[in-house]
């Protein structure tokens, strides 16, 4: 299925009344001999939208990343990216990607990889212009080998800019960055998104998902097992989460107590699930030496291990 509404950026044109989804994947199935590494997947992302991809390793994202991409094709089932196929949408400059490693010269300035990349395409956007949005515009004449894992992904967020695409995908984009060199590099993509690009990505940094996304997608065992808002996910899971203070903490007993879900101790420090966080807390002030006591809601991590651990034992 071909379309003409579609512009570079994936906005739509005049004739067109609504931009067809960024992505539309119907029963995606994909297996590798006896691994069913894909199993019925169903992944409706709207152009604007920015999602995280999450789950753990073998859970099916770069599998499914990889087939939006036509870098595969499914078993069963089908995938669009704005209206065409995933191959027609990489040819038309639709889609871009940042990857982990690879396609970096290291004997060649950052301004000349740009441009080098830049005389592939038939149309792209100003080198100057792709250099600064990526916030490497101060490191145009640095060698490649000379940059640092941050600002070699940053070149490489620079690179996938030129064709000026609807449909950004980031797989693991910050392995290896440093905290400052991972806000920085968020802050680069998240400006970007703010002017209507579409960005789907994948990371094991919860908290870049928590902060970044306005949608979460949470795979394991090959399937979708949450789909929502950040508060819609956390919500999925009932409870709170109780830290307190405990030298000596028997897990244990901790566990043995009503309403605990799981104990988890951290030197002097314990952090407990429970459903009734008021008799727990109680019992902590009372029969136990426990200070410095603290209630919270679920966070995305206790989420994502319940759900990733309840779609293993499906």
């Amino acid at each position: 299925m071909e379309t003409t509404a579609v512009t570079r950026a994936g906005r739509v044109d005049a004739a067109s009344d609504a931009p067809p989804p960024a992505i539309a994947a119907s029963g995606v199935t994909k297996s590798f001999g006896r691994v069913r590494a894909v199993q019925g997947v169903d992944l409706h992302v709207n152009a604007g939208e920015v999602v995280a991809f999450l789950g753990p390793n073998g859970a099916g994202k770069t599998t499914t990343i990889d087939m939006i991409l036509g870098l595969s094709r499914p078993d069963t089932g089908e995938i669009s990216v704005f209206g065409t196929t995933p191959r027609g949408a990489i040819a038309r400059g639709y889609v871009s990607a940042v990857l982990q490693t690879g396609g970096l010269l290291k004997d060649l300035t950052v301004r000349e990889t740009v441009e080098l990349t830049a005389s592939l395409f038939s149309q792209t956007r100003p080198v100057d212009e792709v250099l600064a949005r990526a916030g490497i515009a101060e490191i145009a004449a640095r060698m490649v080998g000379k940059c640092s894992g941050g600002q070699q992904q940053r070149l490489r967020f620079a690179m996938a800019l030129l064709s000026d695409p609807g449909l950004l995908i980031l797989d693991e984009p910050t392995t290896g960055m440093d905290v400052e060199g991972r806000r920085s590099f968020w802050q680069a993509i998240r400006a970007d998104a703010d002017r209507g690009r579409t960005v789907l990505f994948a990371t094991h940094y919860l908290e870049e998902a928590d902060a970044y996304a306005d949608r979460i997608v949470l795979m394991s065992q090959g399937r979708i097992v949450a789909d929502g808002t950040t508060a819609h996910i956390k919500n999925l899971v009932a409870g709170r989460i109780v830290k307190a203070t405990l030298p000596g903490a028997d897990p244990v007993a901790l566990a043995a107590i009503d309403g605990v879900k799981d104990v988890e101790v951290q030197g002097d420090r314990v952090v407990i699930g429970t459903s009734d966080s008021d008799a727990l807390v109680r019992h902590l002030l009372t029969a136990t030496p426990a200070c410095d006591v603290e209630i919270s809601s679920q966070n995305l991590e206790s989420v994502f291990l319940a759900l990733t651990t309840e779609g293993e034992a499906r």
